[in-house]
């Protein structure tokens, strides 16, 4: 048995009885009320999503229930809001028009002009003739469609380098979009963990609470020290201090996910913790198989080699000849009419090609086929990089997602013995046999082992979507 400071007075006068019926009465409520909510809190595995409170408050008569969200329904939330996001689709839209106006410059374009031309006659001569040489008379009517064409190998090669940089925008949607699922599973989970820390607090302050009781009463019973009140009372208000602390966070937490998911300012939702149910992983062989089949850094690197090689052609297009060919119809005449004065059809038809050949520009197409060989080599130089990254990236995010999966069943377990120890050294110390440490570090070491359980779990989820980045899902 432990030795006490004072002795058990031999006298018990029948006020201190009372007293003592009375504490007791009312240590049993409150033991019984903190099993109840541990009980609760323990089934639920943390607190209700959305919760900033031990306390349920009743929602008013007639208010909506607050939002659901799966993760699914957060990413197609968050793909409809986040300005990165939409500004990469922005992009992809754009390369997809530029697509179409290179080939649009490829095929003939027809125009029509409709023109009139009034130029100073000469007097006393009948006709009239016009005073300017290029002019036909004193009146001159145009009406006529044009149909024009240029070949030049610059044209094919604007067209097959556009179709390069609509793949390289695909490629980077893609990573945009992948990237969108990393930084929302560090929020979404993020909120998920927050919200079962508080719940843990909540247990803890609970149970530090019915500590303080359970020593305050050995110490009206004569059967511990002043000092183990104190320790008990000092681990309660650190416990205070722990949930203020969570509830800061998850509140946090909260609108950092909001601010994703919603275009106003809206925290009425709640998020579903899947947390248990964590995804499988695939061997490595299949994660590299799937890395190579389905990687956008590589397509996007690949796209820009190929947009390289397209502008080193078109670049030494200068040195090559281009043909025009026009062809109008229509009408250029002194009279706005199909048949002239003398019975003749004004409506016509002309054509015209013109071959252009370059002979001297002071090194200027020299000069852009250097520039375009220049960042042909260093779109060489990034694809290298992009295949040696993916390897690197691909190893580094894999061990990553396999330490945080091998650790998932040894901090359940870790978490399950806490809590085991928390009781039982609770049990010892009300029958003398450990002291107020060793009660105090059972407490502090569930804590820690749940919430590191918890961390693991999210880490674990996290790391999936960042190997998914790179690989597609699987």
């Amino acid at each position: 048995m432990r030795t006490v400071e004072r002795a058990m007075p031999t006298h018990v006068p029948s006020r201190w009885l009372r007293g003592s019926v009375v504490t007791l009465c009312l240590f049993a409520a409150a033991a019984g009320s903190g099993r109840a909510q541990t009980a609760e809190l323990s089934a639920s595995g943390g607190a209700a999503p959305g919760a900033v409170s031990g306390q349920a408050t009743p929602a008013p008569a007639g208010a909506l229930a607050p939002l659901t969200l799966t993760f699914q329904d957060a990413l197609q939330r968050a793909r409809t809001y986040s300005p990165q996001f939409q500004a990469v689709l922005t992009e992809l839209g754009s390369a997809r028009e530029d697509r179409v106006q290179a080939r649009a410059a490829l095929l003939p374009s027809v125009s029509e002009t409709t023109q009139f031309l009034y130029t100073q006659g000469t007097h006393g001569h009948e006709p009239a003739v016009g005073r300017f040489v290029a002019n036909n008379g004193v009146h001159e009517y145009l009406s006529e469609g044009n149909a024009h064409e240029v070949v030049s190998l610059s044209g094919f090669a604007d067209f097959r380098r556009s179709g390069a940089a609509l793949a390289l925008a695909k490629a980077r949607a893609e990573i945009a979009t992948r990237g969108l699922v990393v930084t929302l599973a560090q929020a979404y989970y993020g909120l998920v963990v927050a919200q079962r820390k508080y719940a843990t607090a909540q247990q803890a302050a609970a149970e530090a609470q019915r500590f303080l009781t359970i020593s305050d009463q050995l110490e009206k019973g004569g059967e511990v020290a002043h000092s183990d009140v104190i320790k008990a009372d000092i681990q309660f208000q650190q416990q205070q201090q722990a949930l203020q602390e969570a509830q800061l966070v998850m509140s946090k937490s909260r609108l950092d996910l909001a601010v994703l998911l919603f275009p106003n300012f809206n925290q009425d939702f709640s998020v579903v913790d899947d947390l248990n149910l964590p995804p499988s992983l695939p061997s490595y062989p299949e994660v590299q198989t799937l890395a190579g089949r389905n990687n956008p850094d590589l397509r996007a690197a690949a796209a820009a080699m190929r947009m390289a090689d397209q502008e080193v052609v078109s670049a030494r297009a200068g040195y090559l000849p281009s043909l025009t060919m026009d062809y109008w119809y229509g009408i250029d005449a002194n009279q706005f009419a199909v048949h002239n004065p003398l019975g003749f059809r004004n409506l016509g038809y002309s054509a015209e090609a013109s071959l252009v050949l370059p002979v001297w520009n002071w090194g200027a197409t020299h000069s852009k086929v250097k520039q375009a060989g220049l960042r042909r080599q260093q779109a060489r130089r990034e694809l290298s990089f992009a295949q040696r990254e993916l390897l690197a990236n691909l190893m580094n995010a894999y061990n990553e997602a396999t330490a945080a999966r091998t650790e998932l069943d040894r901090l359940a377990r870790a978490a399950d013995l806490a809590g085991e120890s928390r009781r039982l050294t609770t049990l010892r110390y009300q029958s003398g046999e450990a002291t107020v440490l060793e009660v105090v570090d059972a407490q502090n070491t569930f804590n820690q082992a749940r919430n590191a359980y918890d961390d693991a779990q999210a880490r674990f989820r996290t790391s999936i979507a960042s190997l998914q980045m790179l690989t597609g899902s699987f």
